[in-house]
């Protein structure tokens, strides 16, 4: 069983490598919406994924207390990832990954400034503000976007460790609505590309996975499935399947049939 859930051992890919650390797995996952803490750990084990992302704003940053998120992440498995979530300011943002940091968190930070508390949508300019703040002062940015390739291009120019573009809104288990402007990002930065937020099902990370983006992080896909541990297993096979898709290189599409088996020699 354990054999089909990462793609093959071939000399087709390289590792997922994010601000110089390597990873096996290319789902990242989130900790929030779960009924309790204990479907957020057995989902989150069995996504596979060794990146986890924590929203410092929302949480109790004590590991002690058994009621706190962070008990149920041991560090020795999983790389915790503090997420900007619910920051509305670039000053907001740069503070809250400072609090992560003292908190005894590492230098990453997953960065988010939203613009819009409707469609949470990112505030673009407080986001590059942020983005340049934070890597000055020693961060290890991952920045969360829209699907706009010019502030993906920026982004990078600021020295952000990865681009993080959305799927569609937070939250809205759309699936992929802009797969050009995905896959236009992914050609044109050299940092690692990660689609975040808006995948619903296996299907949508497959499909995601299959425009050649390094990665996919979801939360509420898995957090609010009817079986969360079952939807959690269902997309780490969907996000090896797709990387392996897009690596083996599709078949052209055409407008016409074509014999699937040869015809010379084919009886009158």
């Amino acid at each position: 069983m354990t054999a089909i859930l990462t793609p093959p051992d071939t000399d087709l890919d390289t590792p997922f490598t994010v601000g110089g650390r390597e990873f096996r797995s290319r789902l990242m996952v989130g900790t929030g919406k779960y009924r309790d803490n204990a479907a957020m750990a057995a989902a989150i084990e069995a996504s596979g994924a060794e990146i986890v992302t924590v929203a410092v704003r929302r949480v109790d940053l004590d590991r002690h207390k058994e009621e706190s998120i962070l008990h149920h992440l041991p560090t020795e498995r999983y790389f915790l990832l503090a997420n900007t979530a619910g920051c509305y300011t670039a000053d907001e943002a740069v503070r809250y990954t400072r609090l992560a940091r003292e908190a005894g968190f590492n230098e990453f930070v997953k960065l988010e400034v939203i613009g819009d508390r409707e469609t949470l949508l990112p505030d673009t300019e407080g986001l590059l503000q942020a983005a340049r703040t934070l890597v000055k002062e020693g961060f290890t940015v991952l920045a969360y976007t829209n699907d706009d390739l010019i502030t993906a291009l920026r982004l990078e120019e600021a020295g952000c460790a990865a681009v993080m573009p959305l799927a569609s809104p937070i939250g809205s288990g759309l699936g992929l609505l802009n797969p050009y402007g995905i896959r236009t990002i992914k050609r044109r930065l050299s940092v690692p590309v990660v689609v975040d937020a808006g995948v619903g099902t296996a299907s949508d990370a497959c499909v995601t996975m299959e425009q050649g983006v390094d990665g996919i992080l979801m939360n509420t896909a898995l957090a609010e499935a009817e079986h969360p541990v079952a939807m959690a297993h269902a997309m780490r096979l969907a996000v090896a399947a797709g990387r392996t898709a897009y690596l083996a290189g599709r078949m052209p599409r055409r407008e016409i049939a074509v014999p699937s088996s040869p015809t010379r020699g084919m009886l009158g």
